[in-house]
């Protein structure tokens, strides 16, 4: 008898919902095809890959992690490594608290459109690539004729190389990343800071908080849930690094600092056709990122909080 229920009720739901099933349907079909069914070829790793035979018909690796050991005994690797670390987790220092602040002090700005302004205006170099923002940067920064070094000049500072001098160009690629994605990130945390309850707020005031202790004391606690996932997500990124920023602003005099894991395996593995060694540095860098996930998420709940799961 339960069953017969049971199976009425999902009936009944299925009859109203099937149109959101239908739905959706192709978002789901787009990320098994594109998304997980690419993931199979991850056996590239473990073969001796040849383009002719393909992925499945090459034959495996003697021995089966011949391609992580060649990766790990080669100098150009850890280089790239150390920098990935160095350059994620400076992002994550500077990158991350930067949009809580500009967030709170959007927030607390009284004139809504001077508000609406200042936002649009700092999230706009979000939609812009690093192509064009790495040509802006070489002409801005450029040791003679870059604006920069021009007004640097007659304050009588001199030129700057800050893109060929390590430290730098370490600077620069920060400060340009913060700028880049300082606003976008703002977004998220305004939308947390509009599900406050008022009441809090009013609350507060009654009881004669200042502003600060209301930001201290309402405003940062009702965001902490968010702050907290997103500090998981960017954990689980720490050893990632995208491909255009690195690439598009490197070049040969700070390849010490600027050569990260993603140009390395593009110069070695791609450029140099070794496809089964990018796919090995590629698990490599996917493994220890989900382990950081993990990581990350298993020391939020241990403090109390949500995590992600």
């Amino acid at each position: 008898m339960k069953k017969k229920r049971t199976a009425q009720k999902a009936y009944v739901y299925l009859k109203k919902t099937w149109t959101l099933y239908l739905m959706l349907l192709l978002p789901v079909a787009f990320a098994v095809v594109f998304r997980y069914l690419p993931m199979t070829n991850i056996v590239m790793a473990f073969k001796d890959y040849n383009m002719f035979k393909g992925v499945w018909a090459s034959e495996w690796s003697d021995p089966i992690f011949k391609w992580f050991q060649k990766a790990f005994q080669t100098k150009d690797f850890w280089y790239a490594l150390r920098n990935t670390l160095l350059l994620n987790f400076l992002d994550l220092i500077f990158g991350f608290p930067f949009p809580i602040i500009l967030a709170l002090l959007l927030n607390e700005l009284a004139f809504k459109r001077y508000k609406r302004v200042t936002q649009t205006i700092v999230y706009l170099p979000h939609f812009l690539s690093w192509i064009i923002i790495s040509g802006m940067a070489r002409q801005l920064l450029a040791p003679r004729t870059g604006v920069v070094n021009v007004l640097l000049g007659k304050v009588g500072l001199g030129p700057i190389n800050f893109l060929m001098e390590n430290g730098l160009y370490v600077a620069t690629y920060i400060a340009l990343g913060l700028w880049k994605e300082m606003g976008w990130n703002t977004i998220i945390y305004l939308a947390a800071i509009t599900g406050i309850n008022p009441e809090l707020y009013e609350a507060a005031e009654v009881d004669g908080a200042s502003r600060l202790r209301k930001i201290w004391h309402v405003t940062l606690p009702g965001i902490r849930s968010t702050i907290i996932v997103l500090l998981i997500m960017n954990m689980g990124r720490i050893l990632g690094s995208e491909f255009d920023r690195p690439f598009a602003m490197q070049n040969d005099l700070v390849m010490d600092v600027a050569d990260v894991l993603s140009t390395y395996v593009y110069r070695v593995g791609i450029r140099g056709f070794q496809f089964s060694l990018t796919a090995a540095v590629g698990l490599f860098q996917s493994v220890v990122c989900v382990i950081f996930l993990f990581g990350a998420n298993a020391i939020a709940k241990r403090f109390g909080e949500r995590g992600i799961w």
